[in-house]
């Protein structure tokens, strides 16, 4: 509760919070459950950037201490790449014809996804975040000639 300053909310009625703030409280709701598998669907939705990476932060070490199982679909993509440590790519035509590739690793994973869509990204070796490579630079060839379109190594 603390992390996600619920303690700030508490004397306050649903139909006043804002949608960050239904998030949040959404979020631990969730996780104040009980469960074997938790499936959350975008929980960075209405959330500001530094809510973002804090709500990242709270679930994944939930999820991590409790030793349970989450199934988070989230299209942030520096939300998800914290979050996970297995990805399920999808691949198909959208609304048409897809299926589910299994459970992969988030390196192997995020290279399958990354390659469909011809675009390379790479951690900073600052902050860490991953960066997306403008399209056809020295840096973008050179991932898309090792096939490493996920990169996570230093710079």
């Amino acid at each position: 509760m603390k992390p996600l300053s619920i303690e700030a909310l508490m004397d306050q009625e649903v139909q006043n919070l804002s949608g960050g703030e239904l998030q949040r409280v959404a979020i631990t709701l969730a996780l104040g459950q009980p469960a074997d598998i938790y499936l959350i669907d975008e929980p960075s939705a209405y959330l500001d950037s530094e809510q973002r990476i804090m709500a990242a932060k709270v679930i994944k070490r939930f999820i991590m201490h409790s030793k349970k199982t989450a199934f988070i679909v989230e299209h942030d993509f520096i939300m998800a790449t914290y979050m996970a440590d297995r990805v399920i790519v999808y691949e198909g035509e959208p609304s048409k014809h897809a299926f589910a590739r299994t459970p992969q690793s988030l390196q192997t994973g995020m290279n399958k996804f990354l390659s469909n869509l011809d675009i390379t990204f790479r951690r900073d070796p600052t902050n860490y975040r991953p960066r997306i490579n403008k399209w056809g630079s020295t840096k973008d060839r050179e991932q898309k000639e090792a096939g490493t379109f996920y990169y996570i190594g230093d710079d």
